[in-house]
């Protein structure tokens, strides 16, 4: 009696002394008009029949019987509880065929009695006369779980929402009641066991069906709907906008009462009652949290960090802003006491005494790169727009990680920043515009980063090749639309030095070398021309120890000629 069973159907009928023939007539017809096709297994106990189309066995092991339970797809049984006891406790779904006493099947009726209370409830697919065999087995797979929807919905007042059962993993546990069902008729002489069978039908007597699920998820999902409910409690509440701490009142409102609304539905899925009905919500009324504003000022107030760094091991650690309040913490208790909805708090920032920009070189100790451009002095207007530029830039620390964008950096170019009016490239042409000239900044701070190695992010290039620099070797700025960004992709910090004086502009990376670190070539040329465009592009070549380890193609980039 080996084998793996994939589709198999078990059928028991118990130790009855009485055969139950009746059912595995049934049973066998359905197999050769082929409405079932899975393969049947039969413990057929003292009943006496003989088929070519299933497997039948008289008494087997317990071991065994179970075996085939636990393979079985579902179970066809008589209404013996014992049978239905042991098919429920493995998870089997299960079609129960009772035993009547005007067939010789049994001393009485009781059967039908326990099939007819379980079937009620859902536990079970009772079957009154075999000839319903073959609808009860098309319907076998919708027992239970069917009478559980994929969501209950919940009401309060006028909102309405629902919640995933999927997620509460409802597991039942009918042995315990049929236990107490399979008690029914079982004790003291026959003619009370046929009272007591009689006393359950006209006394409606019912059995608990015990059920598990995850009450965590049950009560984080009714929660949630506190926060969505229309009359929800509004809790007191500050943000920071600009350099004011704004504090709000909150509000009495409803919350959800997750035990008393947990219990109710637990209490609705036992009964099998929640297939069409809406559950209530409880609530109860809940005042918000008063604003504290010791606790506000405590969580809210940092204090600025000054920078610093260490040589074993080599670390340096960013200065930090602080914030705290630009008034007394008692007067900003007292706005509290007026009756308002909203509050203001103005703030202020605590700067460091040494930020990190501050750190000289000494905890930069190694030169990374340097790049140099030359730029005529006559042009002074032109000259003040380089040094305008560079000095946003100069002494500008980047941590591991972090992104430098030009334009954010060095700002919008107005006449309030004291930029000036210099030749730029405007659709095609060279005219005079506010800030002419900053793009020699960016080019060459575009060549010192590829010279340390750092990873380009965003560069473009000039609609005509600059005077200050070969084809494919400049960047060009645009504020608001096109920017020069570029990300420090060393392990350490790095700090960017820079000069515009004696008619060159000059930019230095410093940082903390490594073996790792490179020798870096960029290499460009012109790959084609025509009467109107020059077509160029640039390698970045990186060698140690004098071989080449890698080629990079940095740009392919298009110009208009002159």
């Amino acid at each position: 009696m080996g084998g793996q069973y994939i589709k198999m159907i078990l059928v028991m009928l118990g130790t009855q002394n009485n055969s139950f023939n009746r059912l595995l007539e049934q049973i066998d017809n359905l197999i050769q008009e082929e409405k079932i096709q899975e393969e049947v297994i039969v413990q057929a106990g003292y009943t006496k029949y003989k088929s070519k189309n299933m497997e039948i066995f008289d008494l087997i092991s317990k071991d065994e019987i179970q075996r085939y339970q636990q393979e079985a797809s579902y179970v066809i049984t008589h209404g013996g509880a014992g049978s239905i006891i042991t098919s429920l406790k493995y998870g089997k779904k299960v079609i129960a065929v009772p035993r009547k006493h005007e067939y010789g099947e049994h001393v009485n009726n009781h059967q039908e009695e326990i099939v007819e209370l379980f079937s009620k409830k859902g536990y079970i697919l009772g079957v009154e006369d075999v000839k319903d065999l073959e609808e009860a087995i098309k319907k076998i797979n919708n027992i239970i779980t069917s009478q559980i929807p994929e969501e209950l919905t919940l009401k309060h007042n006028d909102y309405e929402t629902s919640i995933s059962t999927k997620e509460l993993n409802i597991q039942f546990d009918t042995t315990n009641a049929v236990n107490n069902a399979y008690k029914v008729g079982r004790t003291g002489n026959l003619l009370q066991n046929d009272l007591t069978i009689l006393q359950t039908k006209f006394q409606k007597k019912q059995f608990t069906l015990n059920l598990t699920l995850d009450i965590e998820s049950l009560k984080k999902q009714l929660q949630d709907i506190s926060g969505k409910l229309p009359d929800k409690v509004k809790e007191s509440s500050y943000y920071i906008e600009g350099s004011n701490l704004i504090l709000t009142k909150g509000e009495t409102g409803a919350v959800v009462d997750v035990d008393k609304t947990a219990s109710e539905i637990i209490e609705q899925i036992q009964n099998l009652n929640v297939k069409n009905n809406t559950i209530e919500i409880a609530t109860e009324e809940k005042s918000p949290s008063a604003l504290d504003i010791d606790s506000i000022h405590s969580e809210l107030y940092s204090e600025a960090k000054d920078a610093y760094f260490t040589q074993n091991p080599y670390s340096i650690y960013p200065s930090e802003n602080g914030v705290d309040f630009a008034i007394s913490i008692d007067d900003a208790k007292a706005m509290l006491k007026e009756d308002k909805d909203e509050y203001s708090i103005p703030l202020k920032v605590l700067y460091p005494s040494v930020t990190t920009n501050m750190l000289g070189t000494e905890a930069f100790p190694n030169l990374l790169s340097q790049y140099s451009t030359s730029y005529s002095t006559k042009n002074q207007k032109r000259t003040t727009n380089l040094r305008l530029a560079a000095n946003k830039i100069n002494g500008t620390v980047l941590m591991p990680g972090e992104t430098f964008s030009y334009n954010k950096v060095v700002g919008e170019r107005t006449i309030a920043a004291g930029y000036q009016e210099a030749p730029i490239y405007v659709s095609g042409k060279v005219v005079d515009g506010l800030g002419g000239g900053i793009c020699q900044i960016t080019t060459t701070l575009y060549n010192a980063v590829v010279y340390a190695n750092l990873e380009i992010v965003e560069r473009s290039n000039h609609q005509f090749v600059p005077s200050y620099a070969p084809a494919s070797r400049d960047a060009t700025v645009v504020y608001g639309s096109i920017d020069f960004k570029f990300k420090n992709n060393r392990n350490y910090p790095i700090k960017i030095l820079c000069s515009v004086q004696n008619g060159i502009a000059n930019f230095q990376i410093y940082g903390l070398k490594t073996d790792n670190d490179y020798e870096v070539v960029i290499s460009n040329r012109v790959t084609g021309t025509t009467s109107n465009a020059i077509y160029s592009e640039a390698y970045k070549i990186l060698k140690q120890n004098g071989q080449v380890v890698s080629s990079t193609l940095l740009s392919q980039d298009v110009y208009k000629r002159h």
